[in-house]
């Protein structure tokens, strides 16, 4: 195993028989009104690409590191959990796919350094990175603005903001170094129009998207490209912690947004810069 950088409510009132199926014929409707990103993925459209993606344990970057690698490329998995990486490793070699590298990093203790090492090791092990996808976020607390704690409110800016602000600073060069490369923040239905008692979350992703910007203008005639996702309502724990009532039945899957990720990692999303972009 390649393994680097160690350091570091609603009531129900009817019978569960009957609410189960009412689950069951919501989530079925709303699949059918659901508009995703439209693109058509080809097989082996990532071949011979290097992408990192961070929380790559769980959810929407579990899923996109296993349909990158299903799509032919080298994967970097970065999370802080090693079980789960572990699992998402086993499960990309066992169906055949190219065999990915492990960042065990806990974005909200990572120093400068770490990150520094880690482009070091990328470039070391693979001469260059084609593709750099920053996923992992953290919720906080939803609460009242006057009610927010200001220890959440500095662990959410340091791993939502200052985390993607100094790996991305790190990983650029290595991102330089490929023909054609493609760096994805990831941004939120808040992200650009705040809502009440999102707090810190909203505040982080405001400023995720001005960091997309700035990066992407600074770089606008160079063979990188910058953008982020919205990733829409998608059945992930954060998005559980959020909405704890909520049917997950009736939101989309990881798997159902793919095809926004695949298109922004492969060379068709060549002149698309500065977007923010929606997966549903």
């Amino acid at each position: 195993m390649a393994v680097f950088v160690n350091e570091l409510s609603f009531s129900v009132e009817n019978t569960r028989q009957h609410s189960a199926e009412s689950s069951r014929i919501i989530g079925k409707l709303y699949q059918q009104f659901i508009h995703m990103f439209d693109y058509s993925i080809t097989p082996e459209i990532l071949a011979n690409k290097t992408i990192l993606i961070t929380g790559a344990g769980a959810g929407i970057g579990r899923q996109a590191a296993l349909t990158y690698a299903e799509l032919g490329a080298t994967v970097i998995l970065l999370g802080k959990t090693v079980a789960k990486l572990e699992a998402v490793y086993d499960e990309i070699l066992g169906n055949g796919h190219p065999e990915p590298a492990i960042v065990p990093l806990d974005l909200k203790g990572a120093t400068k350094q770490n990150y520094i090492d880690l482009t070091s090791t990328i470039v070391s092990q693979f001469g260059k990175l084609d593709g750099a996808l920053l996923n992992a976020s953290m919720l906080g607390e939803l609460t009242p603005f006057t009610q927010v704690s200001e220890q959440i409110w500095h662990d959410v800016m340091n791993v939502n903001v200052n985390a993607q602000f100094l790996l991305a600073q790190a990983l650029i060069p290595s991102l330089l170094k490929a023909e054609s490369a493609s760096l994805v923040f990831t941004s939120s239905g808040v992200g650009n129009k705040g809502k009440a008692y999102w707090g810190a979350y909203s505040v982080s992703k405001f400023a995720t998207e001005g960091m997309m910007q700035v990066i992407a203008d600074e770089y606008e005639n160079s063979s990188l490209r910058v953008n982020a996702i919205n990733p829409g309502a998608t059945s992930t724990n954060m998005r559980a912690s959020a909405y704890p009532a909520e049917n997950k039945d009736s939101i989309a899957a990881p798997e159902d947004i793919m095809p926004l990720y695949v298109y922004l990692m492969s060379d068709d999303s060549k002149a698309v810069n500065a977007q923010r972009l929606n997966a549903q």
